[in-house]
């Protein structure tokens, strides 16, 4: 009977799989050999890399030519190695029984990007391990690892109101039935999932028809190679108002409408962004909608009273992600495809500049594992599409980010 020779091959971190670090903090771990017989190694070494990466390919195919433009960008965070076991030109002998391998290495201080896993892009963190052995295929371990770079919304920039106003002539052919006005104001440009935006709003309905006020909060996520620009939108909360009748106006006295638990902000990364906007929106029947659009930026860290904060970024997600845990109705309403949110001439524009796609199928294909902890009993992913509370059979299927 022939046995393995290694028994166990096991990179370990120190902290948990659901731990986040940050720019400046120490990922350490070790890494456990554990060995049948005596067995001969040239090497072994731990590298640590975060890679951030946007793909994808397009096809211009005419007719029976096919053409196909593969668009490729990347971007190098950090990279570090350590030998575990350095190769000195001659073979180590090492016994039967278990070794352990200690490691650690420091994050760059520079602002890292938050992980991200998208269809066309990603920022991933890992740790690798390469075992080098005479005659033998080399042996290799993954672990994967979050980051998070804080956004604290106590800033200027961030607590600083945002406002604006815009009207519209609704008209269908050369008839004009009135014109349509928003003026629309919240209380700042940064909060954090699981908050409610107080939406202040006026809607001046001087047509000779009906309107509907909507308001939502929208993802965008941009991915940028070769100069060109490849983008995913989505509907993550939607808001209805009542109808405005006829030459009449409506006010919203700081109408509610709650962030779902969405990913942050990412803006610092020169190939991936996810941005946010609040739409304020009023549907003309027979016409194209109005929209009126205020900025918004999803931070990591909350609104707080006090000025006491830790500098650990592990210790402010475990103390001040606890507004993470404001569960979602158990029905909400979903929210509208994207496409019925943008305006004809947004439409028109984003087709002809970017041609994103509207296909918000697999919008992101594994889950961001950055507040796992934080949903123990109920986790909810962070960039994903999977509905933690999906729909009825009977009910149209629409696509959103949770």
């Amino acid at each position: 009977m022939t046995f393995k020779t290694i028994k166990r091959f096991k990179l370990e971190l120190d902290e948990p799989d659901d731990a986040v670090y940050a720019s400046g903090e120490i990922v350490s771990g070790q890494v456990v050999l554990e060995l049948n017989r005596e067995t001969k190694v040239h090497s072994m070494k731990v590298i640590g890399r975060g890679v951030a990466a946007a793909h994808w390919v397009e096809d211009h195919s005419v007719g029976m030519n096919a053409v196909y433009n593969d668009y490729t960008s990347k971007i190098t965070y950090f990279r570090k190695r350590q030998h575990l076991i350095r190769d000195n030109g001659e073979l180590i002998l090492l016994p039967a029984g278990r070794h352990e391998y200690p490691f650690s290495f420091q994050l760059p201080d520079e602002t890292l990007v938050t992980s991200f896993e998208g269809k066309h892009g990603s920022v991933r963190y890992w740790v690798k391990v390469k075992l080098h052995r005479p005659w033998a295929t080399v042996r290799k371990i993954k672990k994967e690892f979050t980051v998070i770079e804080p956004i604290d919304i106590n800033t200027p920039a961030l607590l600083a109101p945002q406002a604006g106003s815009k009207d519209k002539m609704a008209r269908v052919w050369y008839h004009n039935f009135g014109q349509v006005s928003i003026t629309a104001k919240i209380d700042r440009k940064g909060y954090t999932p699981g908050e409610v935006i107080p939406v202040f709003a006026e809607f001046d309905n001087a047509t000779s028809r009906s309107v509907v006020p909507k308001a939502y909060i929208t993802q965008t996520q941009t991915f940028l190679a070769r100069g060109t620009m490849k983008q995913k939108r989505a509907v993550v909360a939607t808001l209805s108002g009542d109808v405005v009748g006829a030459r009449r106006r409506e006010t919203w006295h700081g109408r509610a409408i709650k962030i779902p638990p969405v990913g942050p902000s990412i803006l610092q990364c020169r190939i991936i962004k996810v941005e946010y906007m609040l739409k304020v929106c009023v549907d003309v029947p027979g016409t194209s909608k109005l929209c009126l659009e205020l900025p918004l930026v999803m931070g990591t860290i909350p609104l707080h009273p006090f000025g006491s904060r830790t500098s650990s970024v592990s210790s402010q997600y475990s103390v001040n992600l606890e507004w993470l845990r404001m569960a979602i109705p158990e029905q909400p309403e979903p929210p509208p495809d994207y496409s019925s949110v943008v305006t004809d001439e947004e439409a028109e524009q984003n087709t002809m500049a970017h041609r994103p796609e509207e296909d918000l199928s697999g919008i992101m294909e594994h889950p961001l594992r950055a507040f796992v902890q934080e949903f123990r009993f109920r986790p909810p992913p962070v960039y994903c599409e999977v509905d933690p509370n999906p729909q009825p059979l009977n009910m149209r299927r629409r696509c959103m980010t949770c």
